[in-house]
C-alpha cells in the first residue's frame, strides 16, 4: 500500500526536477492525497520509531544521499543500518520525511533548509516523544530523530556529591547560573530533566522551560511548569528568557546558550535574582568559561567576565562512555564556583581552575580524568575507554600510574 502511494506521488514528478524544486513538487502531489493516505505514510515512519524503542536505540536516520536507502539506528553509541527493514529509493525517503511535517514546519524547512521540531505518537496509552531535525542533503531530505525517554532519570543516580546537589536545588539556593555542557549526544538533556524534576518534586515554585524543541514534558508536581517551544510559543531563547521575567518564575531553563545575545541575557536575568539552567556544547568546565567570554564582543568581555564570576554556581561537563557490557555510562567533570574560582575568572586566570577542581574533591568537584579513573576502578569501563575519553591525556596517565 505504501509503495503504491509513493509511486502515485512520484508518477507526477518529472525526472528533470531536482533539489528544492523536486521537494516542492512532491509536496504539491502529497497535498492532493486524502488524510487517510498521508496517515498511512506517517504511520510507516511511526512503526520505525516504535521499533526504535524496542531495540533501545537513541537515534534514527532516514533518507539522505548516502544512506543507501536503509533505515539507520544508533544503539549504545553505534550507528548501523537495519537492512531487514528494506531498502528505499531517495524519492521514497523524501516522501516519508515530508509526511511527518506540518505546513509550518515545511515552511521553516524551505526558509532555512533545516528545521527542528518535536514528534509525538500515542502507543498503548503512552505518549512517546522524539526530538527531530530534518534537513537538505545534496538536494534530498534527511531526517534524524532522537528518542526522549518516557521516564525521567532519577536524580540520585546521577552521582552528584551532597555539596553539589545543594547548589542545584531551589531549596538551598534561589539564584545563580548552572550549566550542563558536553558534545551533541552526551546526555545533557537527560541530566537537565533529572535536575528539573528533582526541584519540581521538592519545592513549591514556578519553572519556565524554553526549548528548541521542547523535549521532556514535565507535569506540574510541587512546581507549576511552563513549556515554551521556539517557533511555536516564542521566537528566540533571548525573547523567552526576557519574557519569563514577567511570568513570576523561580527557575528559568534556557535550552541552549547558542549566541552572544542569549549568553548576555542569561547572565542578566540571573543577576536579577533568578535560578537559571542552560547548556553549552563544550567539553570541560574551563572551556565553558572561556567560550562564554570569547563569544561576547571584545568591548564587553571584561564586564562579562566579572558578571560571570558573580553569577556562575556550577558547571557540569559530561560524556557518555561505553561500559564493559557495551552500554553507556556518564562520566562528568564538576566545577563548584567558590571564592578562588571567582577570583580566577575575574583575573583572567582560568588556566588555574583545572588544578582547583582536581584538589577539591571534598567539595564535590571532580575532573573528567578523575571520574574516568573512578569508573575504571569500579570496573564499569575499560582502561582503553579511560584514555579514549580523557580530555587531559597526560593527567589521566599520571592518575592511572598511581592506581
Amino acid at each position: 500500500m505504501i509503495t503504491s502511494i509513493i509511486e502515485k506521488i512520484m508518477g507526477n514528478v518529472p525526472d528533470y526536477a531536482t533539489d528544492i524544486e523536486r521537494q516542492f513538487l512532491i509536496r504539491q502531489e502529497m497535498k492532493k492525497l486524502g488524510h487517510d493516505k498521508i496517515n498511512l505514510l506517517k504511520n510507516q515512519v511511526n512503526e520505525y520509531l516504535i521499533f526504535m524503542r524496542k531495540i533501545q536505540a537513541s537515534d534514527i536516520e532516514i533518507g539522505g544521499s548516502t544512506a543507501q536507502g536503509y533505515i539507520w539506528y544508533r544503539v549504545y553509541g553505534k550507528k548501523q543500518p537495519r537492512t531487514e527493514l528494506g531498502q528505499f529509493s531517495l524519492d521514497a525517503t523524501n516522501v516519508l520525511c515530508q509526511s511527518i511535517l506540518s505546513d509550518k514546519q515545511w515552511e521553516r524547512l524551505i526558509d532555512w533548509r533545516a528545521t527542528d521540531f518535536s514528534h509525538v505518537i500515542q502507543n498503548n496509552g503512552a505518549m512517546l516523544r522524539w526530538r527531530s531535525t530534518i534537513y537538505f542533503d545534496m538536494g534530498h531530505l534527511a531526517l534524524n530523530m532522537r528518542a526522549i525517554a518516557d521516564k525521567i532519570f532519577p536524580f540520585n543516580a546521577l552521582g552528584f556529591k551532597p555539596a553539589i546537589a545543594k547548589h542545584l536545588s531551589l531549596g538551598h539556593e534561589k539564584q545563580g547560573l548552572i550549566l550542563i555542557t558536553g558534545i551533541t549526544g552526551s546526555g545533557k538533556s537527560t541530566t537537565m530533566d533529572s535536575i528539573i524534576d528533582a526541584n519540581n518534586q521538592s519545592f513549591a515554585g514556578h519553572i519556565v522551560i524554553i526549548g528548541d524543541p521542547i523535549e521532556q514534558i514535565h507535569l506540574s508536581k510541587k512546581c507549576i511548569v511552563r513549556h515554551r517551544e521556539l517557533g511555536r510559543d516564542v521566537l528566540s531563547f533571548k525573547d523567552g528568557a526576557i519574557q519569563a521575567l514577567r511570568q513570576d518564575p523561580d527557575i528559568i531553563v534556557v535550552g541552549e546558550m547558542r549566541d552572544p545575545e542569549t549568553i548576555m541575557t542569561c547572565l542578566e536575568i540571573t543577576d536579577t535574582g533568578h535560578k537559571v539552567f542552560s547548556t553549552l556544547h563544550t567539553s570541560t568546565a574551563v572551556e565553558t568559561i572561556d567560550r562564554i567570554i570569547a563569544e561576547c564582543p571584545a568591548i564587553e568581555q571584561e564586564r562579562i567576565r566579572n558578571r560571570l564570576a558573580d553569577v556562575l554556581k556550577v558547571v557540569v561537563s559530561q560524556k557518555l562512555v561505553p561500559t564493559r557490557e557495551d552500554k553507556l555510562t556518564m562520566a562528568k567533570e564538576v566545577l563548584l564556583v567558590d571564592s578562588s574560582v571567582k577570583a580566577a575568572i575575574r583575573n583572567n586566570n582560568t588556566h588555574e581552575i583545572y588544578q582547583m577542581i582536581s584538589e577539591r574533591g571534598h567539595l564535590g568537584m571532580t575532573t573528567m580524568e578523575q571520574d574516568l579513573v573512578r569508573l575504571y576502578r569500579n570496573r564499569i569501563i575499560s582502561k582503553e575507554s579511560v584514555y579514549d575519553y580523557a580530555n587531559n591525556k597526560k593527567r589521566v596517565h599520571e592518575l592511572m600510574l598511581s592506581e
